[in-house]
């Protein structure tokens, strides 16, 4: 058993810092959990639709900073090459860009795209009002 001598408290400051750091910790994490998605500003469209929901599809997304995603995750442009000369022909391939990438890696897609022949592709837009 631990004896105090009768003048000392417990000194408990080290342990409020350490709370301290774990509550900013947990709550940088918990917000990006609720912002895990890639954020993209779609260019708008009056004539914007979606096709059937039931086909496979692949999704390959382009943020701001011209980074690609493939189904979310970030990739390169040879991933997307393998991922895009592995398709069926029946796989629609979702194209999203954000409204300040660049043309070139829109561009880019849609060769790998002509390269494989691939023409069941659809380019996501947001609905204007």
């Amino acid at each position: 058993m631990l004896k105090l001598p009768k003048n000392e408290g417990l000194n408990i400051v080290p342990f409020i810092d350490i709370m301290l750091v774990l509550l900013a910790i947990v709550l940088s994490i918990s917000t990006f959990i609720a912002q895990g998605k890639i954020q993209i500003n779609l260019p708008k469209s009056e004539s914007s639709i979606s096709l059937n929901e039931n086909e496979k599809k692949l999704l390959i997304t382009i943020d701001e900073k011209n980074i690609f995603y493939l189904d979310n995750k970030i990739a390169t442009l040879d991933q997307l090459k393998n991922a895009i000369s592995q398709l069926d022909e029946k796989t629609i391939v979702e194209l999203k860009s954000d409204k300040n990438a660049k043309f070139e890696s829109f561009v880019q897609i849609i060769d790998l795209l002509k390269t494989k022949e691939h023409e069941k592709f659809q380019i996501i837009t947001e609905k204007s009002k």
